[in-house]
């Protein structure tokens, strides 16, 4: 089964020619890359333009802003036929042997949707169920986006990412559009329940994590913002009251239990997004999205 590597940009070039190296040895034939030129258009053209011309499987297109566009409209931009996609942020660098474990996986004609492990500079940023456990509502939160593997023909069925969430989308819901893409490719097709393909967690791609770089202002704007996402597929999707209450109370603690450059007053933002996702309204400033990063 071959694989689509959609990835949606603001234009970092130094990070995509990274990733675009990762991926140069690494391809199976047919195999292809789409970079989602979302700001300097022309220099991600030309980038995409010079790896094609060494042979990487690699096109560039355009969308308006937001992520879940981007990927939407990366999808859409791959070559015509059923493959697997996955969605690596434009920072993301792929380990020597990666692309080769994903193809051990998905090259099997019954896999329609699993997920692999994400490293920042600190390790893993999350812990994935060991191989065979059932996905559920509450592991389905180990897989972030970068980390998604689902079948083009299920993407399709299901409409894809929502469009109004995520970073960068005109809503303040600016996280957790790749949990709700899974939920509902799982409505979809419940069997996924069982046959969801936790892969090893020595497959990884690497990234960095939430605060890196950021300014403390720029990381609790951000931090907001995620807990808004997060708040509203919780409520998106019917999780639990008592649960929910719980996880939005949490947040206080968010900072206490994340290492540095998250601070013990990184907890509030967190909690305030939470609760402002779990009531589906912000308060003071309704546009306040994420840093972008």
């Amino acid at each position: 089964m071959n694989i689509g590597f959609v990835v949606t940009t603001l234009g970092r070039l130094d990070p995509l020619r990274s990733l675009l190296s990762s991926l140069e040895d690494q391809l199976h034939d047919g195999d292809h890359v789409v970079l989602v030129a979302q700001g300097a258009q022309d220099d991600v053209a030309a980038l995409a333009a010079e790896y094609a011309a060494r042979g990487v499987a690699v096109t560039a297109t355009t969308s308006g802003r937001g992520a879940s566009l981007g990927r939407n409209t990366g999808v859409a931009a791959l070559p015509a036929g059923d493959m697997v996609v996955t969605f690596p942020n434009d920072n993301t660098t792929y380990p020597a042997g990666t692309v080769a474990a994903l193809h051990a996986a998905v090259d099997d004609p019954r896999f329609r949707a699993g997920g692999f492990t994400s490293w920042d500079e600190r390790g893993p940023k999350t812990t994935l169920p060991a191989p065979g456990t059932p996905l559920d509502r509450y592991n389905v939160w180990s897989v972030i986006e970068m980390g998604i593997l689902l079948r083009r023909s299920l993407f399709d069925a299901v409409g894809g990412f929502d469009e109004n969430m995520g970073p960068g989308s005109a809503t303040p819901w600016q996280v957790a559009e790749g949990t709700d893409l899974l939920l509902r490719a799982e409505a979809h097709d419940p069997s996924l329940e069982k046959d969801f393909r936790w892969l090893p967690a020595a497959v990884h791609v690497d990234g960095i994590s939430t605060g890196f770089g950021l300014k403390a202002s720029e990381r609790r704007r951000k931090l907001r913002a995620y807990g808004r996402g997060t708040g509203h597929a919780f409520a998106k999707h019917g999780y639990p009251l008592w649960w929910r209450a719980a996880f939005t109370v949490a947040g206080l603690l968010y900072g206490v239990r994340n290492p540095k450059p998250i601070t013990a007053l990184d907890g509030w933002p967190m909690f305030v997004g939470r609760l402002e996702g779990a009531l589906g309204r912000t308060f003071g400033q309704a546009r306040m999205v994420s840093a972008t990063r």
